[in-house]
């Protein structure tokens, strides 16, 4: 995305307040005293923040006394790029994506209005102290955590059986609990002595193509995608990751998360970590609200890159792969739980998202042979994300 239009102009100033005002609120929404309230006072929990998926304890929401088919609600917000219908891996079914009405609304007009808002730097200014402000709001600690997370439990009906830690108030902030870990038995590894094998990185809505050009076409409209924007930025001199950026055939996996999923990510191959680099860059969305609209999100935003030497198997025990961890809107702090030299396993913990939804990407070079699931290719090429799990197989290497 250019900054073309506005870059040699200020935002103006009446605007500019309204853009400020919106994104504050939307921040200030999230926070546990923003939790809607019942007929009698109470909170609700059930959905805070969301008219649409659960209507109110006492009485329903504006949005149900208009569109009593929740079912014409989805397809209408789909249509008009106010949400996503997503497939369940597991049981196959097709669902609108969960998220709070609040944050439809404000990444409709930031990102898909056509209004040109993004090409102002001043809005870049203002999504970065913005999630400068929701971290901050995370990680404090006092009487309000355990209030917010318990809403955010019941509002994504989250599993308490999985938690390596059960008890909810040994979580000193809201951060500690979205950065959770999970039992070892929570999140099964397939096949995890077999290299042949390659599997999701986290628990997400995941999407596979065999070039980066498949990609272009169906998800990533951001005409300044390339597996060298993505992996150097503007670093014209790193040729760390030579063995892919000069690779044509590069074939790739995009894991996002939403914020109700387990936010730690895990390695999809057994191999030994090279090398970690950080960019610095923006903190837009990487909702396919976003993303499917001719926005640079991947190669824009703020990520860190691991660089592993994957064994994939006799004659490729040291093939170049990169996982790229990509902040969000509202989601900047990115944890690695691994350093270079270190060994790993196939389904081993790679590392953390703070609070949001954000992204991995991994790249496999045309020499690792991936070929990935027919499902998940089949519904990649109808441009619709497969809700997956980590450890679960995503594909295979071919052997050759």
């Amino acid at each position: 995305m250019s900054n073309a239009a506005g870059a040699n102009q200020p935002l103006p100033a009446e605007l500019g307040k309204h853009l400020e005002d919106s994104l504050t609120h939307l921040v200030d929404s999230s926070k546990p005293s923003a939790v809607p309230k019942t007929a009698e006072g109470a909170a609700d929990t059930e959905h805070p923040n969301d008219a649409i998926h659960v209507a109110p304890k006492k009485g329903r929401s504006w949005i149900a006394h208009l569109f009593p088919n929740q079912e014409t609600v989805h397809n209408l917000f789909a249509m008009e790029h106010l949400g996503n219908y997503v497939i369940d891996r597991t049981s196959g079914k097709k669902v609108f994506e969960a998220m709070p009405l609040y944050v439809r609304v404000g990444m409709h007009l930031l990102f898909i209005t056509g209004s040109g808002y993004l090409t102002y730097p001043s809005i870049e200014s203002l999504l970065e102290n913005q999630s400068i402000k929701q971290g901050e709001l995370y990680d404090q600690t006092g009487d309000d955590v355990l209030p917010h997370i318990q809403s955010f439990i019941n509002t994504y009906q989250l599993p308490l059986d999985e938690l390596l830690v059960s008890d909810l108030t040994k979580y000193p902030t809201f951060n500690a609990f979205f950065s959770r870990r999970l039992k070892a038995t929570a999140r099964p590894i397939t096949s995890p002595s077999d290299p042949l094998i390659i599997t999701s990185p986290a628990d997400c809505r995941l999407t596979v193509f065999s070039s980066v050009d498949q990609a272009k076409k169906l998800w990533i409209k951001g005409q300044e995608f390339s597996i060298q924007s993505l992996l150097v930025g503007d670093d014209k001199a790193d040729k760390s990751f030579s063995a892919l950026t000069e690779d044509p055939g590069c074939s790739i996996a995009v894991a996002r998360l939403a914020p109700q999923d387990y936010h730690r990510y895990h390695s999809p191959v057994e191999g030994t970590v090279v090398s970690i680099k950080d960019i610095h860059g923006e903190l837009y969305t990487v909702n396919p609200q976003a993303v499917n609209e001719n926005l640079n999100v991947f190669t824009r935003n703020k990520r860190s890159i691991m660089l592993i030497h994957a064994n994939l198997g006799p004659g490729r025990e040291e093939v170049p792969i990169a996982l790229v961890s990509v902040g969000a809107m509202l989601v900047g702090s990115i944890g690695w739980s691994k350093k270079p030299g270190d060994k790993i396993l196939k389904g081993e913990e790679l590392g953390w998202f703070q609070y949001g939804g954000s992204t991995n990407i991994v790249v496999f070079p045309s020499s690792a042979g991936i070929q990935f699931d027919q499902d998940l290719c089949a519904n990649s090429e109808a441009s619709v994300e497969t809700v997956v799990r980590v450890g679960m197989e995503i594909g295979a290497i071919t052997k050759q």
